[in-house]
């Protein structure tokens, strides 16, 4: 048992590591402010354009959504890392996961916001029309809220998800919470610096988990 211990929770070696790990979490942090609003914008964007009557839009905004569903992640990630020099175009790591997670989110959240427009029920458009709004108003003031609240559990499950997804991220050396874990295990030769991060992930996402339940069993509740 003490082996046990000593190779997966060591205090002595998780002191000597802690400073890496918090830098690696603060990155994390970076990463989930910077991504999650890009994938909430883009969707959000792809949602009011698939709206459009025009099949010269919806065809293309189908087809960009299929592809970006369906390439994983970590494939684009790299593509996007090491393509974009070919072309002339240098990126950071950063940027690399900035443009990845902005095609990847944003066509799932596209896909959320989609079904939430659809959800509202077409008399409330025609309502606000017989009030005098504009297209626009009626988008930001009756259709999009309503939305909104339709799928929010869908958006704090996929928000959740993008958070998670951040720890691919080490693939293009980019120091997040896993990268820097990972370093630390191979200077001390101990899993306890993957087993922190394990535990940070844990402490970050828990309060969206336990939102994300409150949201679903409110959901449930309002549809008996």
């Amino acid at each position: 048992m003490s082996e046990f211990l000593e190779a997966f929770f060591s205090w002595e070696i998780l002191s000597e590591a802690w400073p890496i790990l918090l830098s690696g979490f603060y990155q994390t942090l970076l990463l989930s402010v910077i991504v999650i609003p890009l994938g909430v914008a883009g969707g959000l964007l792809l949602a009011i354009l698939s709206t459009a009557k025009s099949r010269w839009v919806r065809w293309p905004l189908i087809a960009y959504v299929d592809v970006f569903r369906a390439l994983p992640p970590l494939v684009l990630l790299v593509f996007v890392y090491a393509g974009l020099p070919f072309a002339g175009l240098e990126v950071s790591a950063i940027g690399a996961v900035a443009i990845g997670f902005f095609l990847n989110t944003g066509a799932y959240y596209g896909e959320i916001f989609r079904a939430g427009l659809e959800s509202v029920p077409a008399g409330q458009r025609e309502a606000a029309r017989a009030l005098g709004l504009g297209r626009a108003q009626i988008m930001g003031l009756v259709v999009l809220p309503q939305a909104v609240r339709n799928v929010l559990p869908d958006l704090v499950s996929n928000t959740l998800e993008v958070v998670k997804l951040t720890s691919i991220a080490s693939v293009v050396a980019m120091p997040e919470l896993l990268f820097q874990a990972r370093q630390a295990q191979s200077v001390t030769y101990n899993a306890t610096p993957i087993m922190a991060a394990a535990v940070v992930y844990f402490l970050l996402l828990w309060p969206l988990v336990r939102l994300l339940s409150r949201l679903e069993n409110k959901q449930l509740a309002g549809r008996r």
